[in-house]
């Protein structure tokens, strides 16, 4: 009797942790900004540059993110959308399409998980080269982003906080 108590003891932890169900998340993408650090950096010519690097979180409940190397024949080739804000006259404005600071699209690559559960997790980091970066130009910005999966389903935009080129630093989210 004493032995089958100690089995039963042994065998419950085991039980239930294999009993846990799978958990869900919305098939829609959901994005969180962590920070963006700014850094001067040497281009592959050589030339000094300031770069930065936006990081992020981001769940997907369905584990459709990334998109395969393009064939020629897929119409989407961006994934990540950014929208680049500076700071002109104390108020926070959208850039014109040619702004020299204006970031394009970018691709996540294609992601799956096998199993049962498909909700892919993790972090992002993207990286930028601001080459023809000048501290006489206005040096706040500030980034929109959000992401789009295989389905077209839309993340949430998320927001950066201000960041001043002009100042090597991690800027993390203002509360």
């Amino acid at each position: 009797m004493k032995i089958l108590k100690y089995l039963f003891i042994l065998i419950l932890p085991v039980i239930s942790i294999s009993c846990r169900k799978i958990e869900q998340l919305p098939p829609e993408p959901r994005i969180e900004f962590r920070h963006f650090a700014v850094f001067d950096t040497i281009d592959i010519l050589g030339n000094l540059c300031k770069g930065g690097r936006l990081n992020f979180y981001f769940e997907d409940g369905d584990g459709n993110l990334g998109l395969q190397t393009p064939d020629g024949f897929q119409s989407d080739t961006a994934n990540l959308f950014l929208t680049l804000f500076r700071k002109v006259k104390g108020i926070m404005t959208e850039v014109p399409d040619n702004d020299i600071l204006k970031p394009s699209d970018y691709r996540i690559p294609y992601m799956e998980r096998t199993g049962q559960n498909k909700i892919l997790k993790g972090t992002i980091s993207i990286t930028f080269l601001y080459l023809f970066y000048s501290p006489e130009d206005t040096d706040t910005v500030r980034y929109d982003f959000y992401i789009k999966d295989r389905s077209d389903n839309i993340s949430n935009t998320e927001s950066t906080s201000e960041i001043f080129l002009s100042v090597n630093d991690i800027y993390k989210k203002s509360d």
